[in-house]
């Protein structure tokens, strides 16, 4: 079971929650987050600062696309197991839930993940949106972070590397960080602005 309920993700946010994501990432994170290490105050607040920069405050929870030049070179990116040919796997495996889940690749392996932790998924590679629904949407930034190892990092403090193994880079670092400040403050029953100058 995990320590965080919906008045600590509101009070922690920046801005207004989409409430339909939050309650999606709640309800996986009390039925799986035991399962996974999301079981401890410092590990929860370093998966919300990620989640929650990522997502714009839970209301994000899939790439808004232009398409922009980024975006259309991704289409042919065959590291991430879209075919080099320039027919729509960009757009059809775009990012998708609050962590961004983006190329054939990443889709094909949360499904393989679900079925082996012996849950009955449908086939995100067939039908990518169905990772929007239902448990998926909550389950996914657990899948991305239990497969990065991420608990690891977070028991040690180092949100510069979960941003860096999430991101790539230390894109957005400084947000995370408050984000960060903002979740533990409030895990631990302080208001968010309590004081601290962000």
């Amino acid at each position: 079971m995990s320590a965080i309920a919906v008045q600590h993700v509101r009070a922690a946010a920046k801005g207004k929650v989409n409430e339909s994501i939050l309650a999606s990432v709640l309800v996986a994170l009390e039925k799986y987050g035991d399962r996974f290490g999301m079981d401890r105050p410092h590990r929860l607040a370093q998966y919300f600062a990620q989640l929650m920069h990522e997502s714009g405050d839970l209301r994000y929870d899939r790439e808004i696309w232009g398409p922009t030049p980024a975006q259309q070179c991704y289409d042919t990116r065959t590291d991430l197991g879209n075919t080099p040919a320039k027919d729509g796997d960009g757009h059809l495996y775009r990012g998708r839930t609050g962590m961004q889940l983006t190329g054939k690749d990443n889709y094909r392996q949360f499904r393989d993940w679900c079925r082996a932790a012996g849950l009955d998924c449908l086939d995100f590679v067939k039908d990518p949106d169905a990772v929007n629904t239902g448990p998926w949407e909550g389950l996914m930034p657990m899948f991305y972070w239990a497969t990065r190892n991420l608990n690891r990092w977070a028991d040690e403090g180092d949100a510069e590397t979960i941003t860096k193994k999430i991101n790539g880079g230390k894109n957005g670092l400084a947000d995370r960080l408050e984000r960060l400040a903002r979740m533990s403050l409030v895990l631990f029953e302080y208001r968010a602005d309590n004081g601290l100058q962000f």
